[in-house]
């Protein structure tokens, strides 16, 4: 599938595929831009698949749209293609917090700046939590830096969808956890710099920090959208 797109002479430049999207580097109206394409599953009925990729591409962008209003700091959203099946938002011109963290790991840590990205990631996702929104992916390489001004900003809403549940809110804790101890215990236990910023941040963090510590390995971790209808209204 060629994407014309929003690109003003409509080249785009493939930045990376996964197994729901590609995402491509763009130009919208004279700004540098992101453009996440939704494709079409062949395995499924034509029909079926056009809603669903509909549905998960309009609960992306209303995910991403209410984490701004809650105080998070997310690409601004320029665009919504339904018939593309697109998303095209700011390019945010930073490291990702996985290549950070892992340059302190070959490097040495400096620790007052994995301080302040611990905090940052802490008051974020309780922001995110007492606002009934769960990220779903919470994995470094969702998190940059931007270098004009050392703030944090969460991407990739793709798996993300509204809850109030603690349960929720602890599986999306225990992931980030399980990212950084696999690749990132060279930079010290950072999970409890991030979980104190959380206390901070939310007002609820009781009853989900309560669930951590029960063992989130007994809820299970959400995959697909598909199985969170709530995400679609």
């Amino acid at each position: 599938m060629e994407i014309k797109g929003p690109s003003e002479d409509g080249s785009l430049i493939l930045l990376k595929q996964g197994a729901e999207a590609r995402v491509f580097e763009a130009t919208f109206v004279g700004r540098k831009s992101i453009v996440k394409e939704r494709f079409s599953k062949k395995y499924r009925h034509p029909s079926l698949d056009s809603k669903l990729t509909l549905r998960r591409l309009n609960a992306e962008a209303r995910c991403m749209t209410k984490a701004r209003k809650l105080g998070v700091s997310t690409p601004v959203l320029y665009a919504v293609d339904t018939v593309l099946h697109t998303l095209t938002f700011e390019y945010v011109d930073g490291p990702s917090v996985k290549d950070l963290f892992l340059e302190f790991g070959l490097n040495g840590v400096a620790e007052e700046r994995l301080d302040d990205i611990a905090v940052q990631i802490g008051d974020a996702i309780g922001k995110l939590h007492d606002g009934g929104l769960i990220h779903g992916d919470l994995t470094t390489s969702n998190m940059l830096i931007k270098k004009s001004s050392n703030q944090l900003v969460l991407i990739d809403f793709g798996l993300s969808f509204t809850s109030t549940l603690p349960e929720d809110k602890a599986v999306d804790l225990y992931v980030l956890e399980r990212a950084l101890v696999s690749m990132h215990s060279s930079c010290g236990n950072v999970m409890d710099k991030i979980l104190a910023a959380y206390r901070k941040s939310s007002k609820q963090w009781s009853s989900t920090l309560n669930k951590l510590a029960q063992g989130t390995r007994l809820f299970p971790i959400p995959t697909l959208p598909f199985f969170m209808p709530q995400i679609w209204y």
